[in-house]
């Protein structure tokens, strides 16, 4: 049974009895409802979980753990309170400022993004995996359980994406912390850099979010070359490779992640377009001609 917005801000303890208690809408997201709540010259974000985001992936478990994680280093907002079993998340607000697409290709910027993913890979152990080839077949199941249209080339870029994945699991990596889904919206800069929204957190490959920042912030090779001296202290041929596979890998998630939304999201978006422009730009950076010289860089390092 769905709850109106009254009835959640009733659950929250500390804003029961709130006489001066304000709601407004933040717009942005593309999953969930968020709210911001104003209350004791105290401002908290209140997210209420979309429709059907387990098939996305979510556990919503997950989330409050990983953002418990990094609210500790002061990198995700302060957990207020989770709503169980509903698994809804109240967070501080953080006073920052969005960093516009040019800013964060700006070598400094940059630097600092790599060293807070630093800091994020390093964190302890959070609850579950996220490995993009597991995640890439099931939403391929789910979208043809709703009978979403796959583009022409989709078997041809699933055969490109074995190729990737035999190639990264040969090289051997260690499973850290990751957020995975470094989208623009999702950092803030208040004096340093804040990393919101860890629905899709785990553990996983740190490569995917250096790519996943990468990818969602048109890099060029220059941006890589740079990012990867920030991260590693330098640029060597494995690591650049696996950053170039892993920024096509990070698409074809992306492109599949609206594929599913198309299906099952109840929003005014345009899910498919979004899907569309993910797929394009994969099959575009899988024809560049260094893609079989990627592979093969990362295969021999096996």
């Amino acid at each position: 049974m769905l709850m109106s917005l009254e009835q959640v801000v009733a659950r929250v303890p500390r804003w029961d009895g709130a006489g001066d208690l304000k709601t407004s809408i933040l717009a942005g997201g593309i999953t969930n409802q968020n709210f911001l709540i104003e209350t004791g010259g105290q401002a908290y974000v209140l997210r209420i979980a979309g429709a059907n985001t387990e098939l996305l992936g979510i556990n919503r478990q997950y989330e409050y753990a990983a953002n418990l994680a990094a609210a500790r280093l002061g990198i995700g907002p302060e957990v207020v309170y989770f709503i169980e079993p509903e698994g809804y998340l109240v967070t501080r607000f953080i006073t920052g400022r969005p960093i516009p697409p040019q800013e964060m290709r700006d070598p400094q910027m940059i630097g600092l993004v790599a060293a807070t993913l630093r800091k994020v890979h390093a964190m302890p152990e959070i609850p579950g995996e996220f490995w993009v080839p597991r995640i890439v077949d099931g939403y391929t199941r789910i979208a043809k359980r709703y009978r979403v249209a796959f583009p022409k080339n989709f078997d041809w870029l699933i055969e490109r994406l074995r190729d990737a994945e035999a190639a990264l699991q040969a090289n051997a990596f260690v499973l850290r912390p990751c957020h995975n889904d470094l989208l623009n919206e999702n950092f803030l800069y208040d004096g340093q850099i804040r990393i919101l929204d860890w629905e899709y957190a785990g553990m996983g490959d740190p490569f995917f979010d250096l790519a996943n920042y990468s990818v969602n912030h048109d890099f060029t090779d220059e941006h890589d070359r740079n990012l990867l001296k920030d991260y590693f202290g330098e640029v060597t041929s494995i690591n650049w490779a696996r950053l170039k596979i892993m920024k096509i890998v990070s698409d074809f998630r992306e492109a599949m992640w609206g594929t599913v939304q198309t299906g099952i999201s109840k929003l005014d978006f345009d899910f498919l377009g979004y899907a569309n422009k993910h797929f394009d730009r994969l099959t575009k950076n899988i024809q560049d001609p260094r893609w079989e010289q990627w592979i093969k860089e990362i295969s021999q390092h096996a």
